[in-house]
């Protein structure tokens, strides 16, 4: 059985970070033997979790790997083993003497109200973008096939992709177009940017999109993508893009790891 104390919520003042005695007073009693995850593992979930939600932030100082083991009574090969993941995962990071830090990813922040590509948008960042095509399929899907208002017998071309800027993955992202409204995306070698690929090669021009933003954990797909060990935050979104002559030409289901992406919006108070 769990112990229960696995979900408790970490509360921490704003000097409590760069305390090893606190650190190790909220890593007490996080463990459970009884579980088939290792407990390294156990360990590594719950920091990432304090790092995620801002209770450890950047450059917090964390104990030597021989002063948490002795004080969580567990060996040294366990914490190394958390240590070395954290470090690949780009949490901390090792200086000498001055020790183990907290080394929180850079997050992006584009803003929302234009429509943009991925490509576009990271441009405009000042970042290079690049894709990983996962899968490239013509399907037919009844439940896409709704979405598009199209009959069931409809086609689509399917795009799984790995989005990355500056060789960082950002997104995993899968899309649908209507080739019955481009038939000339059949022949696309899904290089550079589908909406300049749209407007160029198909006559198309884009008009507007509809978007959602919600908050969701990463699943074994994503994971294996953005190099997770354990599920992390992120944020799907979910877009239709539409031409001019008010037709659905696309459909995104993209999920942007949490730790490393975050949208900015610029209000504005009516005159």
């Amino acid at each position: 059985m769990q112990n229960s104390t696995m979900s408790a919520k970490v509360v921490a003042s704003p000097l409590a970070a760069n305390d090893s005695t606190w650190f190790i007073k909220q890593l007490q009693n996080q463990t459970d033997t009884a579980l088939s995850e290792p407990i390294y593992r156990q360990l590594l979930r719950h920091i990432i979790q304090m790092i995620n939600t801002g209770v450890l932030t950047e450059g917090a100082s964390l104990p030597s790997e021989r002063t948490l083991a002795e004080a969580l009574n567990l060996s040294r090969t366990t914490i190394r083993k958390c240590y070395d993941e954290l470090r690949e995962l780009n949490y901390i990071s090792t200086h000498g003497r001055a020790g183990v830090m907290v080394k929180s990813p850079t997050r992006i922040a584009p803003e929302i109200g234009k429509l943009k590509g991925f490509t576009e948008e990271m441009r405009e960042l000042g970042m290079q973008p690049s894709t990983k095509l996962l899968a490239r399929e013509i399907v037919q899907d009844r439940t896409i096939a709704s979405i598009f208002n199209r009959p069931s017998t409809a086609t689509f071309l399917q795009l799984i992709r790995l989005r990355l800027a500056d060789d960082v993955p950002m997104t995993r992202e899968v899309a649908w177009y209507d080739l019955t409204l481009a038939p000339a995306l059949e022949q696309w070698d899904v290089v550079g940017s589908a909406y300049e690929y749209l407007q160029q090669h198909c006559g198309l021009i884009l008009d507007h999109a509809e978007q959602t933003i919600e908050a969701t954990m990463s699943n074994t797909h994503e994971m294996l993508a953005f190099g997770f060990e354990v599920p992390n935050p992120c944020l799907l979104l979910k877009r239709k893009t539409y031409t001019t002559t008010a037709q659905m030409i696309e459909y995104v289901e993209g999920t942007f790891r949490g730790d490393a992406y975050t949208y900015r919006i610029n209000l504005k108070l009516k005159p």
